[in-house]
């Protein structure tokens, strides 16, 4: 009994050791993407109108690179998926340096796009590959699971909030604690090490509050519900809308040119190009007063399932927040509800419905805009995980089912 008790200590001790350098590398990696991803941003706006109509030829330059360098990679968080399901062994290391510049040149040229799925990627794919080489997790999924919250944290550094995506995303409903410790290990190395190399932090520490009597408690109700009825959305078109133009343009080369064509006009002629990129600049908008068109967060679904859909990378997860902040705008409004506290409820709950997480949306709300409100925090990001109608915008994330579990 004492020996099994020992072992399982020294176990955890060497991950959480192994966990260090994971963080340390990932942390590193995440500070360079991200801070020549903004600065891309920045040159983008100022030469929007010059960028944008060279989208379609982006496209087309980011399929040929990876048809000639690595076919597989093109799948991204599927890859990462699969891996954590056992159904592929192996990630291709060609994917880190493919998806990084691939985001690159997304973003360069105006396409609506996030950047996590970089950050978890990457992390993801450095772990697992060190993990396999050391040899010393009888379970691969552990490894996994530290490089998502490594990459994750390094990126947005909120490591409480990575750790607990990378191991409620993998599925839904089911959490391997086995590897919290190591997971959190990574994510605050890899939030420290980024921080250190001048990566800065989003972070708004919100002091205003509400009174909870009926008619404010109904009207939080009524947010967690319109938040994951759109993150639901947002992941059911998303995955529809893939399939459709995939099957109505099957060639990739000449899928991605055609709907870029489109989409780079379109951006152009609605406001030139406020719908491209991250969605930063909507975020900040929605936390500094500045006007917020009562559309905008439909746009911005809108330009970010056409850019995914066509076959650009990045992610969803930015453009996940400046939807649920913009939309949190437009509803305080109506709601007659403090604007900042309701754009940062959106901001967190659209991303949890969105990605069919809790803890996650929780624990950023918790980093990214203090503890003064985390009884509302819970109360919103509970209904809207609740009603997001289990989708998700991750194609092979898996549903854990108790029925199913206790029947195995």
């Amino acid at each position: 009994m004492l020996r099994k008790f020992t072992d399982y200590y020294v176990k955890l001790l060497r991950y959480s050791v192994v966990s260090v350098f994971i963080g340390i590398i990932v942390g590193t990696i995440d500070a360079v993407f991200g801070r020549i991803l903004l600065l891309i941003s920045e040159f983008r706006d100022q030469y929007i109108l010059f960028l944008l109509p060279f989208l379609p030829v982006a496209g087309v330059v980011i399929m040929l690179i990876y048809k000639k360098f690595s076919k597989e990679s093109i799948k991204g968080m599927t890859l990462i998926f699969q891996t954590g399901h056992g159904e592929i062994d192996k990630i291709p290391k060609r994917l880190v340096p493919l998806v990084m510049f691939s985001t690159w040149i997304t973003h360069l040229f105006g396409g609506s796009a996030g950047r996590e799925g970089v950050a978890v990627q990457l992390g993801a794919t450095i772990a697992h590959t060190i993990g396999r080489k050391l040899r010393i997790s009888e379970d691969p999924r552990i490894f996994l699971i530290v490089g998502m919250a490594s990459g994750f944290a390094g990126l947005f550094q909120t490591p409480l909030a990575a750790t607990f995506f990378a191991m409620e995303v993998l599925v839904a409903g089911s959490i391997l604690y086995e590897a919290l410790l190591p997971a959190l290990v990574g994510a605050y190395v890899a939030s420290i090490t980024s921080h250190l190399l001048g990566l800065e932090k989003f972070s708004i520490k919100i002091i205003e509050t509400v009174s909870f009597d009926t008619v404010t408690v109904l009207k939080i109700i009524l947010l967690g519900i319109i938040f994951g009825i759109i993150g639901g959305v947002f992941a059911h078109v998303l995955a529809i809308s893939k399939r459709f133009f995939v099957q109505k343009i099957e060639n990739p080369v000449t899928r991605i040119f055609v709907m870029a064509c489109g989409i780079s006009i379109m951006l152009l002629v609605l406001h030139m190009g406020r719908y491209s990129g991250l969605g930063t600049n909507l975020i900040g908008a929605s936390f500094s007063g500045q006007s917020i068109l009562a559309y905008d967060w439909i746009f911005k679904i809108i330009f970010t399932i056409l850019t995914l859909s066509a076959g650009f990378q990045g992610g969803e997860v930015t453009p996940l927040f400046a939807i649920g902040a913009s939309l949190g705008v437009v509803l305080a409004s109506i709601l007659g509800l403090p604007v900042i506290l309701v754009a940062a409820l959106g901001y967190i709950a659209v991303f949890g419905s969105a990605t069919n997480t809790l803890f996650a949306p929780i624990f950023i709300g918790l980093e990214v805009f203090g503890p003064n409100n985390m009884v509302l925090y819970i109360v919103v990001c509970s209904l809207a995980y609740t009603f997001n109608g289990n989708k998700t915008i991750y194609s092979a994330q898996k549903k854990y089912s108790y029925l199913e579990s206790i029947k195995g």
